[in-house]
């Protein structure tokens, strides 16, 4: 029957069938042993017994003739049943009430030494084990023979074995019940988690799972879903702010092109090349770097930014950067570059430098200071201005994404806020790190160290 298969079965009937077959299986094997050693232990004390009376018998045959033996070494008991001396002729002379006229077994099965418990199939038709031993004495030779009774051994055991069969099925029973209980007590928990988490969607991600009091597999689960929420949440947040950050940004130099292109629809004797050079162009530019640059940092965020590996000369590339920015400055720029080899991605390392400097000339008030150098296995890149500096509190958040610390660095500074984000996710991807410290005499250091052979990022 289909709902007889197990895989359609809940995880409380499983476990309720498992633990009734272990437990059933445990009591099969424990009840066999127990009833073996039982069996056993009770035919061993049935054993001793014939054997002590073989040897009590032996010893007053030794002082005395056979008809004045003691009587009550011949009477009988729940253990011993049967009791015969028998001469070298195989004449039975003295006998228990309830032993037969003829040997219980051949006489010539025993020598001078005591044998003790021969087996029931030795004495056929009857449940007996039997000791017994020949002794010589001065009164001739005897064959001392002493049954015991197994049959109370083995109705014994019957019992033992059928109240074990009978209790079996109660104990099976109970198990099944306590395990399917507990599991489906514990499970309760989990349907609450799930569904708590059912009802959980994107617009309400504030929403936490239950923790159970107990400290336990399910607790750490509640736990650890709390902790994968709280990181779903600040993970949309972010997304929510990057995407509103990104279309403001982008909204500024669109506006400034549908703008000049509808003075132009108006006015077409305004499109000249002046409009073209000295409005619509960089506006365009600074749209195309504020896409290059979210495309760089979703890269970043799905770790498939591709770096290429190929030997560098980072002084080289500082140099191209410095000379660059010297063009258009406003301020004074001191360096002192080696040339440091590096292997690495030469357009993300040029994105680094370029990022540094600009914003270190964006905020200087005279003074830029570039310097390259190694340490070891490591290339140093250090760019300090003489600006109003960053506070020891904001020096992680200016990592963050479009993010601008006061009015020194807002949009008609050139900056988009995305600069300093740019560096540190590059430099990450070079197993480098970047940190920010106090500039002697006033101002704000930059300090790039990279690995000069590269490595994964942690």
């Amino acid at each position: 029957m289909r709902w007889l298969n197990p895989a359609r079965l809940g995880i409380s009937a499983r476990s309720a069938a498992v633990s009734a077959i272990v437990v059933l299986c445990a009591l099969t094997i424990a009840g066999a042993g127990l009833d073996m050693i039982l069996y056993r232990s009770l035919l061993a004390g049935v054993d001793d017994a014939t054997a002590a009376r073989v040897t009590n018998i032996a010893d007053d045959l030794r002082s005395d003739p056979p008809n004045e033996l003691d009587r009550s070494l011949l009477t009988t008991d729940q253990r011993v049943v049967a009791i015969q001396l028998i001469t070298a002729e195989g004449k039975v002379i003295e006998r228990s009430g309830a032993a037969p006229e003829k040997p219980l077994i051949p006489i010539a099965e025993f020598d001078v030494n005591l044998r003790r418990g021969m087996p029931d199939d030795a004495v056929p038709g009857d449940n007996m084990r039997v000791s017994g031993q020949k002794v010589r004495t001065r009164f001739g030779e005897f064959t001392i023979l002493v049954g015991g009774g197994s049959e109370a051994v083995e109705a014994t055991a019957r019992t033992v074995a059928l109240l074990l069969a009978c209790g079996a099925p109660i104990i099976v029973g109970v198990a099944a019940a306590a395990s399917y209980w507990l599991v489906r007590r514990s499970l309760q928990s989990v349907d609450v988690i799930r569904s708590r988490v059912a009802e959980i969607s994107t617009s309400d991600l504030a929403e936490r799972v239950p923790v159970p009091p107990s400290r336990d597999a399910i607790s750490a689960l509640a736990v650890t879903m709390n902790e994968m929420l709280a990181r779903l949440e600040a993970g949309h947040r972010a997304q929510q702010r990057f995407l509103g950050d990104a279309s403001h940004e982008l909204r500024s130099p669109l506006a400034t092109i549908i703008s000049g292109l509808e003075v132009a629809e108006a006015h077409p004797e305004l499109l000249d090349v002046e409009l073209a050079i000295d409005t619509l162009l960089p506006e365009a530019h600074r749209m195309q770097a504020l896409i290059e640059d979210l495309l760089l940092l979703a890269r970043a965020d799905e770790q498939s930014l591709v770096l290429r590996k190929e030997e560098v000369s980072l002084g080289d590339l500082a140099e191209v950067e410095v000379a660059r920015a010297r063009r258009g400055a406003g301020c004074t720029i001191h360096t002192e570059i080696s040339p440091v080899p590096l292997i690495g991605d030469p357009a993300g390392l040029t994105r680094v430098i370029r990022n540094l400097v600009d914003n270190a000339v964006r905020h200087a008030k005279s003074r830029v200071e570039i310097d390259v150098e190694s340490r070891g296995d490591t290339a140093i890149v250090t760019v300090g201005d003489d600006g109003p500096g960053i506070p020891a509190a904001d020096r992680v958040r200016v990592f963050g994404r479009f993010v601008r610390l006061d009015a020194d660095r807002a949009r008609s500074g050139g900056g988009t806020g995305l600069g300093l984000a740019i560096v540190a996710e590059v430099v990450a991807a070079h197993g480098g790190a970047v940190t920010i410290d106090d500039r002697p005499g006033g101002g704000t250091t930059m300090i790039v160290a990279l690995p000069q052979q590269m490595s994964a990022p942690n």
